[in-house]
């Protein structure tokens, strides 16, 4: 059983389904596996043998039957509520309950077999803050899963789980995807589930898959989505690189990696790829992050957050009494890029199917400093990751991460493509063509802790 789960969600799935393994001894190694693995990572946070085994005693025969699977510390079960990688609640505590992923994976048939760790209050793009202490990087545990989904991301790569759910408000998914080697895609806004959010009238944040190739990610976000996400061959498509510093303000070993990806993809599908822009691209960056920063502030008021007290990270209070403080013609000039970056994209996306460019500008940094080195100089982790991934979330657009490289240090390097509203299929098409292409060869790469002997 430890061979299978080492496997791909798809193989786990098949296995069971078919016949060839018992759910009940993959969930006693997946519970195992945590026990043994867990503590040099810090991915799961809470586990429920008792709960997990009820799931599969009622669990209905459905595409993710008897398949262990990990959810974001974001969501609420019927047994436990959110915590949020927080020692405190913002507003209102709230209560356990059916979420709409944990419904999806109930229906699906999944277990799930724990709770994965976050960046407190999923304010942040490396994971180094949480309540429960910091995830860590499985290629390199002193470094950085990402953020703010770094449980998720951490339990798929030292293949704890082979899925796990994840959320996207301002690259969440695509960050711990690229900084520990998967594949996490970011569906289309208003497609993946998203009942029982701590945040209802959110319009940036998404539920999505965290998983090792794009074949798991289809049959995982096919189940958040609530229908079949079909795949087709990719053809002649059309892909568009943007100039200045979505590429040219990268580490060299992340540029030339995502460059030749991008190459390999275009030869494999009969491509063409083309230089082209948009308008706003310069405000994306600041735009996101007040978008996105701002929606929880519906129940934080300024008694509230004075009251929180010191078990909350200091840099966390300092954010929430610095967004109390932005006046209300930032925001709304925000939203008017927002708007503008739509149209702008809704125009470009009638003349390329997918633009590319690096999903973060350097691999994953330091725990204890994530801070990192690019050719304009030296920035924090959270100030150049938002450039990178900050658009799609800010437009609605679904995106993808996918592993393309490792770096020197032995550390992986993510590609981001971007699709259409609505055409998240297509880039688990181009996803699955690339990983054709080069034989797999970042998809199955494991880390030093999930090689076997």
């Amino acid at each position: 059983m430890t061979e299978l789960l080492d496997g791909t969600l798809t193989e786990q799935a098949a296995a069971v389904a078919g016949g060839d393994a018992d759910p009940s001894a993959l969930l006693d190694a997946a519970l195992a596996r945590i026990e043994e693995r867990n503590p040099s990572v810090n991915a799961i946070v809470d586990t429920f043998p008792e709960r997990s085994r009820q799931m599969l005693a009622e669990a209905p025969r459905g595409p993710l039957y008897g398949v262990p699977v990990a959810i974001k510390d974001e969501w609420p079960l019927p047994w436990r509520a959110e915590r949020l990688g927080a020692a405190e609640y913002l507003g209102p505590a709230p209560r356990p309950g059916e979420s709409g992923p944990y419904r999806a994976l109930h229906d699906a048939g999944a277990v799930i077999v724990g709770v994965a760790n976050m960046h407190e209050y999923g304010a942040g793009s490396t994971g180094h803050i949480s309540a429960f202490g910091p995830a860590r990087n499985p290629w390199n545990t002193d470094r950085c899963p990402g953020g703010s989904s770094s449980g998720p991301g951490a339990a798929v790569a030292a293949r704890l789980v082979s899925g796990a759910v994840g959320a996207d408000g301002i690259g969440s998914i695509r960050y711990p995807a690229a900084y520990c080697g998967l594949t996490g895609l970011k569906p289309t806004f208003g497609r993946s589930a998203m009942q029982g959010h701590h945040v209802p009238s959110t319009t940036t944040i998404v539920s999505g898959p965290m998983c090792r190739d794009a074949a798991d990610c289809r049959l995982l976000g096919g189940v958040l989505f609530g229908s079949e996400l079909t795949a087709s061959e990719p053809r002649g498509l059309r892909i568009g690189v943007v100039p200045g510093e979505l590429w040219d303000d990268c580490d060299p070993e992340v540029n030339a990696a995502c460059r030749q990806a991008v190459e390999i993809l275009r030869e494999a599908s009969e491509s063409t790829v083309a230089e082209v822009d948009f308008a706003g691209r310069e405000h994306v960056l600041i735009s996101s992050i007040l978008v996105g920063s701002t929606e929880e502030l519906a129940v934080a008021t300024p008694k509230r957050v004075a009251g929180l007290g010191d078990d909350v990270s200091l840099i966390a209070r300092a954010l929430l009494r610095y967004r109390l403080l932005i006046p209300a013609a930032t925001i709304a000039k925000s939203v008017r890029v927002r708007s503008l970056v739509r149209r702008s994209l809704a125009e470009l996306f009638e003349r390329v199917d997918v633009l590319a460019w690096p999903t973060v500008a350097a691999p994953a940094p330091p725990l204890e400093n994530p801070t990192v080195n690019l050719p304009s100089g030296a920035y924090p982790a959270d100030y150049a990751n938002p450039r990178q991934a900050g658009l799609a979330n800010l437009a609605g657009v679904p995106a993808i991460s996918l592993p393309v490289g490792l770096s020197s240090e032995g550390l992986p390097i993510g590609l981001q493509l971007l699709a259409p509203w609505g055409r998240d299929e297509l880039l688990l098409d181009a996803a699955e063509a690339l990983e054709r292409a080069n034989g797999r060869q970042w998809v199955d790469a494991a880390p030093p802790l999930a090689r076997p002997g």
